[in-house]
């Protein structure tokens, strides 16, 4: 990665997803923060290959200050790209509304899995509908908040 392009911002290229960033970050995050009636946080990371900041929205999923993120991609045989952003570099900024938070992006697997697959699909029923159309597990992140010393954001 180029150090001239460490904190360059690569929007997405889905026109919905620009947008929704755009009025999430000039409202300070007082809009634009829901999809389809539900809540949505903002993942802020380094792309895997670019090394570009990337921000995507994701449904809110939250219990004890622990986030979940779901890389259903809407039921798309692929993952969508930030789980690759994610397995390359797990400290990441996440908006919940105006509070932004450094954390940590962790694969779940097994009864843990299983745990945070419930809350999600509680907190979204869709997902389980996408995991019905695909053969691929959907990978479920857990998303925790860094001790202060441990911070290092990817803005």
């Amino acid at each position: 990665m180029a150090a001239d392009n460490e904190n360059e911002y690569e929007p997405s290229p889905a026109k919905w997803v620009r947008d929704q960033v755009r009025l999430i970050e000039e409202s300070g995050g007082t809009k634009g923060t829901s999809a389809g009636g539900k809540p949505v946080i903002l993942l802020t990371m380094r792309g895997a290959k670019s090394g570009l900041i990337r921000k995507v929205p994701l449904m809110r999923i939250e219990h004890d200050r622990r986030y979940v993120a779901v890389g259903s991609n809407g039921g798309s045989v692929k993952p969508p790209a930030w789980v690759a952003n994610l397995l390359a570099g797990p400290r990441v900024t996440l908006q919940d509304g105006p509070e932004r938070l450094e954390v940590v992006a962790r694969l779940l697997a097994g009864d843990e899995r299983a745990e945070w697959w419930e809350r999600a699909v509680e907190g979204f029923r869709y997902y389980a509908g996408y995991q019905k159309k695909v053969a691929r597990e959907l990978p479920v992140f857990l998303l925790e908040p860094m001790e202060p010393s441990e911070s290092e954001s990817p803005e």
